[in-house]
């Protein structure tokens, strides 16, 4: 028989001998990394449906990658700011904007829906999923995210970086 702590994710008993789980068709999933393996304490995956998997694995990656940009964008004002003007219609520079959750109302509209529309632009271009694909990768988006660049040819260093990010993307969003 094989138990899992749901508090602390570890797991004790004989694996091999728990033949019957529905999870088993998922542990060979990218994501699944030690210590823990293949977590799922709230039972989503117990139906081991791949349709199912592949949506929430590619949502998982959506939201893991606005949080690693989130946490940039929260912690990269610390230590640089741009030159220049903001908005030059309002005279708001750059430096004047505040760090953090503040910046969001010093923001001009005008801005805000620039970064909105553009980001859809993204989702409804660029980032559009092809059924046929893994999720979370796109035809034309390359290595990091770059428009039109080359993917990382080696499966086994692609591999690494691609679980690299989930790892990244979940901490990001616990942060």
């Amino acid at each position: 028989m094989f138990f899992q702590d749901g508090l602390t994710g570890s797991a004790w008993g004989d694996w091999s001998l728990y033949t019957e789980s529905p999870l088993r068709a998922f542990e060979s999933e990218l994501g699944v990394q030690a210590p823990v393996g293949f977590w799922d304490p709230l039972g989503f995956c117990k139906d081991a449906d791949q349709i199912k998997f592949k949506r929430r694995r590619q949502v998982e990656l959506k939201h893991g990658r606005v949080c690693m940009l989130a946490c940039l964008g929260y912690i990269t004002p610390e230590y640089f700011r741009l030159p220049g003007y903001l908005s030059t219609s309002l005279g708001l520079q750059f430096n004047e904007v505040p760090n953090g959750l503040a910046a969001i109302g010093k923001v001009p509209v005008a801005g805000g829906l620039q970064m909105f529309f553009f980001a859809g632009a993204m989702e409804r271009g660029l980032l559009q999923q092809d059924p046929s694909r893994d999720p979370g990768d796109f035809a034309n988006i390359g290595n990091l995210g770059v428009p039109y660049s080359e993917d990382i040819p080696d499966p086994e260093a692609r591999k690494r970086s691609l679980n690299a990010e989930l790892a990244n993307g979940r901490l990001a969003m616990v942060a």
